[in-house]
């Protein structure tokens, strides 16, 4: 059974370019379906997709990494080449490896941050109610889990993280003097924007507001912070009351425009609006960050601020590496044994090549010979001499070799590989 992973994320592919790649949780199900279907063999499949990266897991008979490009190339409106040039393919262990890294907050933006292995765990589940998830992605994720919680209560990789709503609170702090003065809008009431909520409410700013699509979630949110709740459709309208604002939703286009704000400065007389852009795509359109008066950041200028800290968590990653280089191990010793044949693939292919060759000396040999009118009986009888002295070479040499318990074990196994006719053998 082979296995590869295809991705992009924020070491290879602009925010722009990953916004094209990104699966809302309720498309994963028809995305996996066309996966699959797109392939010669219907492989396991499984996507991550987080505002870092968007990943795609697979398993089957065959690697079909072509296949699994040119989906995700069409998926994301962009040509295969283009894609090409931002994402990496890793496959078998490289590929274990990389989900084992992934899953314990090694590549992450934030190193040590704890969220990735919650949107992996909802990708899994995702890929188990698709249908699209077999005995081997599922050993793949759950020995990524196990992994993950192993580096967590072994290692210091997550201490003095800091998260990206904490970087958030921080640049905030930065370009406001009091952030009890401020106002704070919240657009969406997702986890990101929760645990970015939770950050602000603890410098208890003058007010905090949830605008949110549906107001039920919005509610549950709010109330937990002693927030207002407002409409999505009416935040055009009220922007100009909020000093800050953060945004992270499942939307496919900008839901915060350029006019909009520039609306919003002329009703604050210019007084400045920061802006945190955590999703992917984008919620606010990026010429807004040109405007005079707006402080806009994204998840990418976020990258900087949450690298403090970094040092100190350095020397925990060798830890890490070491636990997960034991789960590689482990994990592809699992897929051997479920296909013994796959650890020998490499020898049958030498033994193959090895047996062309002989064959195609031999062939030219006798076509020369024939052409110079030898007997054809002759000029075959010395086509299997050759061959046959070509195959045994090896063994009789073997043979004659080493000392007679060596020999002895050599003939036994030779008998076994040549003589598997001969009932006296």
């Amino acid at each position: 059974m082979a296995v590869w992973a295809l991705g992009l994320n924020h070491h290879t592919a602009p925010l722009d370019l990953r916004g094209r790649f990104a699966f809302a949780l309720d498309q994963m199900a028809p995305a996996l379906h066309g996966l699959r279907q797109s392939h010669l063999r219907h492989p396991e499949a499984a996507i991550l997709s987080t505002c870092n990266r968007t990943e795609v897991y697979c398993a089957s008979d065959n690697v079909q990494i072509d296949h699994t490009l040119g989906w995700l190339a069409q998926a994301g409106d962009v040509p295969a080449h283009a894609l090409r040039d931002h994402a990496y393919v890793l496959q078998d262990g490289q590929a274990a490896r990389h989900a084992f890294r992934v899953a314990s907050g090694l590549d992450s933006m934030v190193l040590g941050e704890p969220q990735i292995l919650g949107q992996m765990k909802s990708a899994v589940r995702a890929a188990e109610d698709a249908g699209a998830l077999g005995q081997t992605l599922n050993q793949l994720f759950q020995r990524s889990f196990a992994v993950a919680k192993q580096v967590r209560s072994s290692t210091e990789i997550g201490a003095h993280s800091i998260s990206m709503a904490a970087a958030a609170v921080r640049l905030a702090g930065n370009l406001f003097e009091d952030l009890a003065q401020i106002r704070v809008l919240f657009v969406g009431a997702g986890e990101m924007i929760e645990l970015a909520a939770t950050h602000f409410a603890a410098k208890n700013p003058k007010s905090i507001a949830i605008a949110n699509r549906t107001l039920e979630r919005g509610e549950k949110l709010a109330g937990r912070m002693g927030a207002e709740v407002m409409r999505l459709a009416d935040l055009p309208e009220r922007l100009h009351e909020f000093d800050a604002v953060v945004s992270c939703t499942a939307s496919t286009l900008p839901i915060i425009g350029l006019g909009a704000v520039e609306r919003a400065l002329k009703k604050r007389r210019h007084r400045p609006i920061f802006m945190v852009d955590l999703a992917v795509p984008r919620d606010i359109e990026p010429e807004v960050k040109a405007l005079q008066d707006v402080y806009l950041y994204t998840v990418d200028d976020l990258a900087q601020v949450v690298q403090t800290g970094h040092a100190n968590r350095q020397a925990a990653v060798a830890q890490a590496e070491a636990i997960i280089d034991a789960g590689v191990q482990s994990f592809m010793h699992w897929v051997d044994q479920r296909d013994p044949a796959r650890g020998v693939v490499p020898l049958i292919q030498q033994l193959n090549a090895q047996a062309d060759e002989w064959r195609a000396v031999e062939l030219a040999r006798a076509r020369k010979r024939l052409a110079k009118g030898e007997d054809v009986e002759a000029v075959l009888e010395a086509l299997s001499r050759g061959l046959t002295q070509k195959m045994l070479h090896g063994a009789m040499a073997e043979l004659r070799g080493g000392d007679a318990a060596a020999r002895d074990a050599t003939a036994q196994s030779i008998a076994r590989m040549f003589l598997r006719g001969n009932p006296s053998a």
